[in-house]
Order: structure tokens, then sequence, then C-alpha cells
């Protein structure tokens, strides 16, 4: 009874191992009748168990399965699974085509599973040539010559349009990189500056004087150092030489030219006046200090140049701080990476683009 159980067993397993090991091989031909030099497809497909080894027919382009007959191409081998998994079928197609007119017979094809070579069965095809109307002569053209392919400004215009912008990306980066480099900024902030007439600035410096009155009645010294100071920086910026380094004479010598007597003598009071009070230690009246506070006032009004109401502030550029300026390096950095990047990648398209065109 033991022994009868055992047979059964084995023969219920005995169909899977013969499912398993069984090797099918098929091939069919999608056209058995072709023209000289159309394409037909041959399909080769092997039935075999999942882990078993399959060798397929080392064919490639170029290749002739029988004179005349050729391989024009080898696709890549398709898998399917069968039978829940336990087996597989290999599906592999081949593009042949014929030169010459005739029934070809094609030999088996021949695959090698796990060492043992396997056979297809055999197939035909016929081959048949193009018929030539011979009554017709005059039909008959000779070939025509390799055509220059015409200029399409569709297929340049995105190369042209996007070369411009590689272009003007890595004069912009050029850009960055020189600022960089050099530490200037992309962006300076200029404020026009309203700058005063020196005569105005005088006036306003004398008023300041006038009404600050403890110098008249305390400091006569003082208030004297702050007047001529007052008039030297106005004689200064008036006529333009350095009358701040220069003594009371010199300066009057240096007005001969450009002053009348009347406003050289109001001057040359105040300066003689000042010396006595500055090195003589003079004490003056307060009616004394007014009358020359008045006479300076009549010797900047009676030499100022006025100035052009239409003449444009002159430009005063407001520096960055050293934080303001490392954060405007830092952008630039990256805008000028991320344009490399843009230029880099948009330079290999268009590579390939006129490699697609030209070839």
């Amino acid at each position: 009874m033991r022994i009868y159980k055992i047979l059964l067993c084995l023969a219920m397993m005995l169909p899977a191992f013969t499912i398993n090991a069984q090797v099918l091989v098929d091939v069919k031909v999608d056209s058995l009748q072709l023209l000289i030099g159309e394409q037909t497809d041959i399909t080769l497909g092997v039935t075999l168990g999942l882990k078993q080894k399959l060798q397929l027919p080392k064919l490639k382009n170029g290749d002739q399965l029988i004179p005349n007959v050729e391989v024009v191409n080898v696709q890549h081998p398709d898998t399917n699974l069968l039978d829940e998994g336990k087996r597989m079928e290999i599906i592999q197609r081949y593009t042949i085509t014929a030169w010459d007119s005739s029934l070809y017979y094609l030999p088996p094809f021949e695959v090698n599973v796990d060492g043992k070579k396997y056979k297809s069965k055999s197939l035909a095809i016929k081959v048949y040539t193009v018929d030539i109307d011979t009554l017709h002569t005059d039909r008959f053209f000779p070939p025509h010559t390799i055509m220059d392919v015409p200029f399409a400004w569709s297929d340049w215009r995105n190369i042209v349009m996007y070369s411009f912008v590689v272009v003007i990306l890595l004069l912009i980066c050029v850009v960055l990189f020189y600022h960089i480099v050099n530490g200037k900024p992309i962006v300076r902030i200029i404020r026009r500056k309203k700058v005063l007439p020196p005569h105005k600035v005088a006036i306003i410096e004398i008023e300041r004087i006038k009404a600050d009155r403890k110098w008249a009645e305390e400091d006569s010294k003082e208030y004297y150092t702050l007047l001529t100071d007052t008039l030297r920086t106005y004689i200064k910026d008036r006529y333009g030489f350095n009358a701040m380094e220069m003594t009371s004479s010199e300066i009057i010598n240096r007005l001969i030219e450009d002053n009348n007597e009347d406003a050289l003598s109001e001057l040359r009071e105040i300066f003689t006046t000042a010396d006595l009070v500055k090195f003589a230690k003079y004490n003056t009246l307060i009616n004394e200090n007014d009358a020359n506070l008045v006479a300076a006032l009549e010797y900047i009004n009676q030499t100022k140049q006025e100035v052009d109401p239409n003449a444009k502030p002159e430009p005063e550029i407001i520096k960055e701080t050293d934080k303001k300026r490392m954060n405007q390096v830092l952008t630039m950095r990256i805008v000028m990476g991320v344009l490399i990047v843009i230029s880099i990648c948009l330079t290999c398209w268009l590579i390939w683009r006129l490699v697609d065109i030209l070839l």
C-alpha cells in the first residue's frame, strides 16, 4: 500500500517535470511573398523553463541567412511569462530582405538550451522581380543627382535666437566677474547734492556770529577770529587761492587785481582791527564790532559771484557699508553661477541641434 502511494505521487509530479523540461521552438514569417528589396520580419519564439539558459542564433545586421537573403535588423528580444511564472517565452525578431528574384528555402533556426540544441521548422519565401515596361523605353529616367537640402529658416531660428541668448549671458557673467574681482558694486546710488555758493555760506556764518552776542561782548579775540576765518574761507572759495594760510597783507595784495578800492578798504580795516585784537590785545567797543560785521557783509555783497540757476548740482556718491557690499558680492556670485549653468545647458543644446541639422 505504501509503495502504491509513492508511485501515485511520482505520477502526479511527472507532468510538472515534463512541462518544465519541454522546449518549444517556433518560427514564422510575416510575408511569404516579397518584391526585390522589400523587407519582412521573421519571428523566432522559444518556450522553456524559467531557470533554463537559452542561447539564440548569433546573427547581426548585415549577415546573410543564405546567399541574397540579408539580415537588415536584429531587434532586442522580448520575454513573456507563462504557466503562472513557471515557464517563459523568448521572442526574437529579425528583419530580412532579398536582392534577387527566386524561391528561397530558409534553413531552420538553431537555439541552445542548457547545452542542448533545438531547431525550428524551415521557412520558404518567394521573391518577385519588379515588372519593367520594355515597350516604353522613353519612360526610363536616369537616377537623380544629389539634391541640396533647401534652406529653411524654421530650422535655424531657434539656434540663432538661443545663440544670442548665450552670448548675452556670457557677457553678463564677464561683467559680474569684473565687478566681483575689483570689488565694484553693480548698482551705485548717486544723489544730487545742492552746494551753496561761497557768498551764501559766508552770510549764513556771519548771521550765526551776529546772533551769538557773547563773542562781541566778552571775548573780542574769539569774535574776530571767527569773523576773519569766515572771510578767509569766502575768499578761498571765491577766488581760488588758499587765503587760510596767508597773512592779512598777503591777502590784500593778492586781491588788488580783483577788487575795487572800496571793497579793499573795508576788508583792510577789518583785518587791521582783527590783527590788533589778536596780537596787540586791543580792546574794541561794541559799536566798532558791529561796524566791522556790517563791513564784512558789505564786502561779501560787493564781491559775490551769482550762480547760474540752470546749473545742475554736483553728484554725490553714497558709499555702501561692508556688510551690504558683501551681500551684493554674494548675490553676484550666485547669479553668475546660475547664468553659467544656463549657458552650458544652452550651448550643449545648440551643439546637439547643429549636429542633428547638418548630419
